[in-house]
């Protein structure tokens, strides 16, 4: 082990606890996140979680005054971000922290809604219909993995087909997928965000992020560009 390398680091694991022989890391609940007030000391925070996870976490984080840089351990169904980013299995992440390896990075940026951060996706088109159908079919053997967003596919489809044309020629709908950006904007399709204002019909808005259902308050939705993060990719 490099000298002093467990007693200078400082790792973060939320969500799940990880342990490492020749590093020391702190393992905490996501809910208890609240109740960490020195996660700017930190050098690397292990967000361990699917997409939604990611983005309720640094929704918490991204304020700091002094940013971790995250390593992701995707353990979600889609895992949107961490497949952005390549993210590496965290055990050769952590084995080449203890050798006293600088990971690779790359920047992920970050985007606002309101009040609300999310990383990739935003929207109240079918991209909600679809989540909603999937985390209502949340149980038993389609608890885990992505058989319910298969079947939530399948069963919507004949909706999407007749609704997406009208829903991309209204001003009050609207769907946001970064990873498309070279599209740029198709209607009230968004690939590329700068700044987005848009006025929906009701004062409480249902609205897709990042895989999460979030209930808005407010019929004026300002979109807009909220930084960046250092997320750890394959060398």
């Amino acid at each position: 082990m490099p000298a002093n390398t467990k007693g200078t680091m400082k790792i973060l694991s939320i969500g799940k606890t990880l342990s490492h022989e020749d590093l020391a890391i702190t393992s905490v609940s996501s809910s208890s996140l609240p109740e960490i007030h020195n996660i700017q000391t930190y050098d690397y925070v292990i967000i361990n979680g699917g997409d939604g996870t990611i983005r309720r976490v640094l929704n918490q984080l991204h304020n700091l005054s002094r940013m971790p840089t995250f390593i992701l351990n995707p353990t979600g169904s889609f895992n949107v971000v961490a497949k952005i980013h390549r993210a590496p299995k965290i055990g050769s992440v952590l084995d080449s922290l203890a050798k006293g390896e600088r990971p690779k990075t790359q920047k992920h940026h970050l985007f606002k809604m309101n009040d609300e951060l999310f990383l990739f996706s935003a929207g109240n088109m079918g991209d909600l219909q679809h989540i909603f159908l999937s985390e209502t079919l949340r149980f038993g053997w389609l608890k885990h993995g992505i058989a319910k967003y298969i079947l939530a596919v399948i069963f919507l489809f004949p909706v999407h087909v007749i609704m997406t044309p009208f829903m991309l020629m209204s001003s009050t709908r609207f769907f946001i997928f970064t990873p498309l950006r070279f599209i740029k904007k198709f209607g009230s399709f968004y690939g590329e965000v700068h700044e987005v204002d848009l006025d929906l019909d009701n004062d409480y808005n249902m609205i897709e992020l990042d895989g999460d259902i979030v209930n808005v308050k407010g019929r004026h939705l300002r979109i807009r560009q909220a930084g960046n993060v250092r997320v750890v990719t394959k060398q």
